[in-house]
């Protein structure tokens, strides 16, 4: 019986901190954002026009790129899409590279339950839960400030866990508002 008690709460330990990781991971620095479908990226390579672009990134998660066909650039970060084209571009096509790649529009966030104007809406970094709700017209009289969840998917699973007003959201985040019962 101890046995099961302690290997309870060690599960339940655990839960707790991979949960309490996965909602932190808002607060990560924006050099860490992965991009997902739905987000313009400019790449630019300084000296060469034609290997520059923007695109907003497709389902599908690949572009065509100029000399290195098709590249998958979901689930990688500004920094390490820079080391991809570079890599590439490197001694066949251009001596020295200097390749950028910027974020120029995140993929929108979804709020939906109590607020006054569900929807998608454009992501700003920096954006908490309560900001979200604000520029979805304010939580309605019936909403649960206190039963906040979201839905965000991540190296394609999906995971859905409960936070307060003043998280940091994702580009890509479902937000529900619950409503209380009195």
């Amino acid at each position: 019986m101890k046995r099961k008690v302690v290997s309870f709460i060690a599960c339940f330990i655990l839960s707790l901190c991979c949960f309490g990781a996965l909602a932190q991971q808002g607060n990560l620095s924006m050099s860490q954002y992965q991009l997902g479908s739905g987000d313009r990226i400019s790449i630019s390579v300084f000296g060469q026009d034609d290997l520059s672009m923007e695109v907003r990134l497709p389902d599908v998660g690949t572009i065509n790129y100029p000399f290195l066909g098709e590249i998958k650039l979901v689930g990688l970060t500004a920094d390490e899409v820079e080391r991809l084209i570079y890599d590439g571009l490197l001694g066949d096509y251009l001596v020295n590279p200097s390749v950028s790649v910027s974020i120029i529009e995140y993929r929108p966030f979804f709020i939906d339950g109590e607020v006054k104007r569900p929807g998608g809406y454009p992501y700003q970094p920096g954006l908490s839960v309560n900001k979200a709700a604000a520029l979805a017209g304010g939580y309605t009289e019936r909403a649960a400030r206190d039963k906040i969840t979201i839905v965000r998917e991540k190296d394609g699973r999906t995971f859905e866990f409960t936070v307060t007003v003043s998280d940091m959201i994702q580009p890509g985040d479902i937000i529900t508002i619950n409503q209380r019962f009195f």
